[in-house]
């Protein structure tokens, strides 16, 4: 009995012994399996002159290289729509100031055009935006004596402005 079990185990020793080791994983099960890529290079940085060029170390590195380069284009990108949507907000920003500087400068015509106007005692042309009650603002403070018919009128004006 314990001959037969001593050949047992020895045959079973000699057949596990011969059994081919599993071939190295491929970059692209790496790629496949994250737990099985970090597992992979955990065991080979533990001595890296061993398993320099093992290949299922090498492949693991390459699978290594590949995952970080698509994280850094992936990386890459996100900053990139993110500066795009920068320059955007960006180019808003400066064009509504234009708008509100162009309309200030506008507004700021107009005001002059109604004080020019104003001094000749006319109203401002209605500027289409439908306002209802009448522009009084704009009538001068002073009167504005009637126009002189003849040279003989204005010199006497004249005459009588000196005396006083």
């Amino acid at each position: 009995m314990i001959l037969r079990v001593t050949f047992l185990v020895g045959g079973i020793a000699v057949i596990a012994g011969c059994a081919e080791p599993p071939p190295p994983r491929s970059v692209q099960e790496f790629l496949d399996n994250p737990i099985v890529l970090e597992a992979a290079l955990v065991r080979c940085s533990r001595d890296r002159a061993e398993t320099r060029y093992d290949a299922e170390c090498v492949n693991a590195r390459e699978a290594n290289r590949i995952v970080t380069a698509k994280e850094v284009a992936e990386r890459r990108a996100e900053f990139e729509a993110q500066s795009e949507r920068k320059r955007q907000a960006l180019r808003r920003e400066r064009q509504a100031a234009a708008e509100a500087r162009r309309r200030a400068a506008e507004a700021e015509k107009l005001r002059e055009e109604a004080a020019y106007l104003a001094q000749f005692g006319e109203l401002r042309p209605d500027d289409g935006q439908g306002s209802e009650q009448p522009d009084t603002g704009n009538v001068p403070t002073a009167v504005i004596p009637e126009p002189a018919r003849n040279l003989d009128e204005i010199r006497e004006e004249l005459k009588r402005r000196n005396e006083e």
